[in-house]
This record gives C-alpha cells, structure tokens and sequence, in this order.
C-alpha cells in the first residue's frame, strides 16, 4: 500500500475513534511505513522519527505507538530480545502475520499466509473457546545462515 492511501487510511481509523492525525503521529506512522520489514522498537522508531521532526519527544512516541496498538494499526511484538517491537498490520488482514526468527543472525521474516486457520477451529470446537486473533513465531536457523554452516 502506498504511503498516502496508508496515511489516509490511518487518519479514517484515528477520527473514528476520537483521535486526530497529527503531525506527531504523522511522523511516526510514515516511519513505521518506510521501515515496515525492520520489527523497530520504540526507541528505533523515536530515532528516526527525530531525524525528520527534532521537536518530537520519546514520550509522545510512545503514546502514539500505544495509540495505534489499541486501535489495531499496529500489532506489538516481542522476540528474544525482550524489546517491544512495532509491525504494522496489513491491509484486510484477519490475523497477526506470522514470523521466522533466526537464532543465529537474529534476522526476521514475515509469512504472510496464515497458517493456523484448522488450528483456530479445533480450538474453538474443542474448547468452545472464540479466538480472535494468534501470533505464531517459528525460532530455528534462516537459509543463509545454513549455508554458512555447510561453507
């Protein structure tokens, strides 16, 4: 999705629920959009957001992030690092998008097709339980580094 539409988007999801796209959180989202393969963390996010705004401070990231978690812009994660990282979620996605987690380069991938979907209906038969969203992360070795291994 191009940045505008994204922005646009953005700004529709904010006022329906009582917020205001300000330049702040302007400046955060279009972040969060130009680095959206990267998983940043807040403090990642406020770095880049001051190089284009020096006036913005951490705490008002923060807040904003807080914001766009609540409103399901965003979907706060958390790998082996223990920091809270920020992903946005993608356009008519019904679930959180899985990941790949290197352990040993730390690279992360994203996979796109959701895979638990039989899974999801065994556990809503099975434990009449109703769920409305999961988070799936597979740790193990990425390709390349297995082909520096064989190397």
């Amino acid at each position: 999705m191009n940045a505008i539409l994204a922005l646009q988007k953005t700004k529709k999801q904010l006022h329906d629920s009582g917020f205001k796209l300000t330049p702040q959180r302007e400046a955060t989202v279009l972040v969060l959009l130009e680095n959206e393969k990267d998983h940043l963390s807040a403090e990642e996010i406020y770095f880049l957001v001051k190089r284009k705004s020096p006036e913005i401070g951490l705490a008002t990231v923060y807040r904003t992030l807080e914001i766009l978690t609540e409103l399901h812009i965003v979907n706060k994660i958390s790998f082996d690092d223990g920091l809270a990282r920020y992903d946005l979620r993608k356009e008519g996605a019904e679930h959180f998008h899985h990941h790949l987690l290197c352990l040993e380069c730390g690279n992360i991938e994203e996979i796109e097709e959701d895979l638990l979907v039989e899974v999801e209906r065994v556990v809503e038969s099975r434990f009449h339980f109703i769920v409305k969203d999961h988070r799936l992360t597979f740790h193990g070795i990425c390709q390349s580094c297995q082909a520096k291994k064989e190397a």
